[in-house]
């Protein structure tokens, strides 16, 4: 049996999030340009996360994770423009960047264990 992947399941919970945020913007508010941007760094996340699974080395993983960590924060971007321009309200910006928040503690922290354990 495998063993739980917190991260693994956080992200791809998240990439569907963004999926159904992209579905909202574009089928309700006909929103088209930050709603594909934010679908792009959303998913990314997840991608990455579970490209760095398969990592050729640690460095490798920490590398992976690093665009992680970097999507992220696009990600948190795009959510804010989408708050502070109205397309969504706050009540929901609160909850989906809560879940970013989350992913990005969880990924900066796998970030510095693993660049611990190779020095």
């Amino acid at each position: 049996m495998d063993k739980e992947n917190i991260i693994l399941d956080k992200s791809y919970k998240f990439s569907l999030r963004i999926i159904k945020l992209y579905k909202l913007l574009t089928d309700s508010k006909k929103e088209y340009i930050i709603s594909k941007q934010i679908l792009k760094s959303g998913t990314s996340i997840g991608a990455n996360i579970n490209e760095s699974q398969s990592a050729e080395s640690k460095t490798d993983f920490i590398h992976k994770l690093g665009i992680s960590a970097k999507e992220i924060r696009e990600t948190e971007y795009w959510l804010k423009l989408l708050k502070d321009s109205d397309y969504i309200d706050n009540r929901a910006y609160e909850s989906i960047n809560k879940d970013c928040t989350e992913l990005k503690r969880i990924v900066n922290s796998i970030i510095l264990t693993s660049k611990k354990t190779i020095k």
